[in-house]
């Protein structure tokens, strides 16, 4: 990656004027910026600091090619926040602004969890750790609730294997893998107390906060409207209604909590739908969400808290 950046570098003059705007424009990477505020409601402390990471990858960039030495940014990162705030998003987003910029070679975005780390047995963890290294090579690999991969109480577990070897890969290869470490804030938080080293490879520490009942309502919107579907005006209060009271329940994931609820009432309003069935039925009666649809679910039910997570299959 760099000696690709370094190769193609001219003879500047101390006093030659370089148009930083000219190269953010030549990037593209402007384009990913504004598709992430698309994608992605609210979210302003997240955006500025993705922004900031963006400039000063530009900015190396350019002196780079003024042969302006300095030793290589380290671009490895923690998101931390709650499950449905972004994480996910964001972190192809990324990958994508670190390609434009030629940071790493392909821009893709490998995503795992432990699982596709970790072996069960002696001898398996390596090789998985290290075909999951080989996949994401060129690329961003984004490890989903990474501190999973430390369980100092059981002494028979693999996970610090996993991480010895992506220590290593981690120094070794910063030139052509950036890893993108996430999960609750909390949790991370031991997870870089216990593991020091892992701790001084990130140089990007970015929270992701949850959304505000405002802003979910307008997410809801949205997805709705990728999907062909709207709410009534009437159905909007209802989920607006809605949305804090599930916010106060368990296991509530942000979007993805919305994501579900959506889903439950789609289910429903297709049922209401079926059951009209002898009027025949408009464009505006396929697309629409009533109040009915969001109204019966088990949120309103005062005391009514599922611990199966996202109301559970019972809640209708």
């Amino acid at each position: 990656m760099t000696e690709s950046i370094i190769s193609n570098t001219e003879v500047f003059a101390d006093d030659t004027p370089i148009d930083l705007a000219a190269e953010l424009s030549a990037s593209n990477v402007t384009e990913i910026l504004d598709k992430l505020d698309r994608e992605l409601v609210g979210l302003k402390p997240v955006k500025t600091r993705i922004r900031e990471t963006a400039a000063l990858l530009l900015v190396d960039r350019v002196r780079r090619k003024m042969n302006l030495s300095a030793a290589s940014p380290t671009l490895h990162m923690s998101f931390t926040g709650n499950p449905g705030t972004g994480k996910t998003t964001v972190a192809l987003r990324m990958a994508e602004i670190l390609h434009r910029l030629g940071y790493v070679r392909e821009g893709h975005l490998v995503s795992v969890t432990r699982d596709d780390l970790v072996g069960q047995y002696i001898g398996h963890t390596a090789p998985k750790t290290k075909e999951v290294i080989k996949k994401a090579m060129g690329g961003v690999l984004f490890i989903d609730e990474a501190y999973y991969l430390y369980k100092p109480e059981n002494e028979r577990d693999y996970g610090a294997e996993s991480i010895e070897i992506l220590l290593q890969v981690m120094e070794n290869n910063r030139d052509d893998l950036v890893v993108i470490l996430a999960g609750y804030k909390n949790r991370m938080d031991r997870f870089f107390e216990s593991n020091p080293g892992m701790r001084s490879r990130i140089a990007h520490h970015i929270d992701f906060p949850d959304y505000s009942a405002e802003e979910l309502l307008v997410i809801a919107k949205l997805m709705l409207a990728q999907q062909n579907y709207r709410f009534s005006a009437d159905g909007e209060k209802a989920f607006a209604q809605y949305l804090p009271l599930r916010m106060g329940m368990t296991h509530f994931a942000n979007a993805r909590s919305v994501r579900n609820a959506l889903d439950r009432a789609r289910l429903r309003q297709a049922n209401r739908l079926f059951a009209s069935s002898g009027r025949k039925l408009t464009k505006l009666d396929l697309m629409t969400l009533e109040p009915e649809d969001i109204l019966v679910s088990r949120v309103f039910q005062e005391g009514k808290v599922d611990l199966d997570g996202d109301e559970g299959a019972n809640a209708q």
